[in-house]
């Protein structure tokens, strides 16, 4: 049989298979999750004091999106767990819907937006849930200052959040770790002035996310350092959007359609890529120089969406 084709119906298995009564194997991170838990995405700050992070440790896939002034902002996704509390929960970007829109109706949690997005987030296939619509499900810090003082409790999302739907395929392939591919123990990936050190921690087996290119990042309550069994570094067009801060910056916009070069790393090894994805309703294929996919190791994904100019 064709190798192609073997790949194929492995993963197909995989996304179909059950691990058990009411669990399946996640097409968001390829291990047991409960087969019919909706999907929860919420914008996390990532500037120096936003950090440490809440919650973040336990999303199935994480973004890493540029936004105004050469920084970045998380796009936390979660589906299998839910922590007790996830923040700083900071606004909408207009890149979070096209990202969002190959997972179905996912509840989106978010402090706010520019006027300007207001119509784009209230007609897209997503479950807006902010202070306003989910009040109930958002607290303020009192230990730190706004804006980045904002967090909100998962379940009670979810509970507001009726018509959420579970995670379908959005691209991802989980296998054995491929042949070939390049030994990296450090990649250091820059987003205009952000920077983001990635090293790998056979141990654990995950790549340790550093933001700054400082010291691991540890959640705030402490525990094991975060970190990604796949990380895919898709290289991204950006173009000005419409949307601008409250300081008048421009808010730049990341192209998730198309297609680019990529880069996946997972278990101590880095793999040339591209991926492709035609609307922002499909999956995002990544495909190795042969045009199979390059399988993901199972576990937690970060996905970088980094500029091309970057």
């Amino acid at each position: 049989m064709p190798r192609g084709l073997l790949v194929l119906l492995a993963a197909a298995a995989l996304l179909t298979g059950c691990a058990g009564s009411g669990t399946r194997a996640s097409p968001l991170t390829g291990t047991s999750a409960p087969a019919d838990a909706p999907v929860l995405a919420v914008k996390v700050d990532n500037s120096p004091a936003g950090r440490p992070w809440t919650g973040v440790e336990d999303a199935d896939v994480v973004y890493v999106e540029p936004v105004e002034g050469g920084t970045t902002r998380l796009l936390a996704v979660f589906s299998s767990r839910l922590p007790a509390s996830v923040g700083p929960v900071r606004s909408a970007r207009e890149s979070d819907v096209t990202v969002l829109g190959a997972y179905g109706r996912p509840g989106l949690a978010f402090s706010g937006s520019a006027p300007e997005l207001a119509g784009t987030l209230a007609g897209a296939s997503l479950v807006p849930l902010t202070p306003q619509t989910a009040g109930d499900a958002f607290r303020r810090d009192g230990a730190r200052r706004a804006p980045v003082n904002l967090y909100a409790d998962p379940s009670a999302l979810l509970a507001a959040a009726g018509g959420a739907t579970p995670p379908r395929d959005i691209g991802f392939r989980f296998g054995a770790t491929p042949a070939g591919g390049e030994v990296v123990r450090h990649r250091d990936v820059t987003f205009g002035t952000a920077e983001l050190g990635l090293t790998w921690d056979a141990v654990r087996g995950r790549w340790l996310v550093e933001p700054g290119g400082g010291d691991p990042a540890v959640p705030a309550t402490g525990g094991e350092p975060i970190g990604a069994a796949t990380v895919l570094i898709q290289r991204v067009t950006t173009r000005p959007s419409a949307i601008r801060d409250a300081a008048g910056a421009v808010s730049p916009y990341a192209v998730t359609t198309g297609g680019g070069e990529a880069e996946v790393l997972r278990d101590g090894r880095a793999y040339p890529a591209r991926w492709s994805r035609p609307l922002p309703t499909d999956p995002t294929a990544v495909l190795g120089p042969d045009r199979l996919p390059v399988s993901f190791a199972p576990g937690p994904v970060w996905v970088l969406l980094v500029p091309v100019d970057g």
